[in-house]
């Protein structure tokens, strides 16, 4: 008996192991050289805040030097943007969509379930043109809470690279904010430094 259980206590160790190696692995591949990525949303997107150079895409095209598209658009709700994110995609031919949006269903009290939805499906357009995916969490309507649950389920659902927190600590932070809901020049320089690190970390970059 004794010796069984030592079995199934190693055993249990190795299987945990294992699954600890699976969730690390980087979730992304590597982007080419001449890689394009859309950075796909609405008004932290567009850079609403701060000038057109500020915002975010710019940031991060100058510190990777790559192409990246800056398709945000500045109120854009969830179902918006599920109607052009197939025409952008195929416009760009992207290799890496990186989106963030929902903010605007959350700040008009749109269905959650709808919203988590309309993601979905924008995430399962870019799956079958195999394009890559990094989801960016949003807060809840509270700017002071954390981020809403149904991001947590996407990324989880669809085994996405995920920011989880990143732009619900900015957002908390006055000295990157231009108003209430939207960052400023810093702001979107801090979040660009913080998507730089995550395609590293995951593996689209080095």
């Amino acid at each position: 008996m004794k010796l069984f259980k030592q079995y199934l206590f190693i055993l249990a160790v190795l299987v945990a192991g294992l699954l600890l190696s699976a969730c690390n692995e980087p979730k992304l591949k590597p982007l080419s050289s001449g890689a394009t990525i859309v950075a796909f949303g609405d008004s932290l997107t567009e850079g609403i805040g701060a000038s057109e150079t500020a915002s975010y895409p710019s940031q991060l095209a100058q510190m990777t030097g790559l192409n990246v598209v800056n398709a945000g658009i500045s109120g854009e709700t969830t179902d918006r943007g599920l109607a052009r994110f197939e025409d952008v995609l195929e416009q760009h031919n992207p290799e890496l969509v990186i989106l963030l949006e929902g903010g605007n269903d959350i700040l008009r009290n749109h269905n959650q379930i709808q919203t988590k939805q309309n993601l979905s499906e924008m995430i399962g357009i870019a799956n079958r043109r195999n394009v890559q995916v990094l989801l960016i969490g949003v807060p809840e309507k509270n700017l002071f809470s954390a981020v809403a649950d149904f991001y947590d389920e996407l990324a989880e659902q669809h085994q996405l690279a995920y920011m989880r927190g990143e732009l619900s600590d900015l957002l908390k932070t006055s000295k990157y904010k231009s108003d209430q809901i939207h960052l400023n020049a810093q702001g979107y320089r801090v979040l660009a430094e913080k998507i730089a690190e995550t395609l590293e970390a995951e593996g689209a970059i080095e």
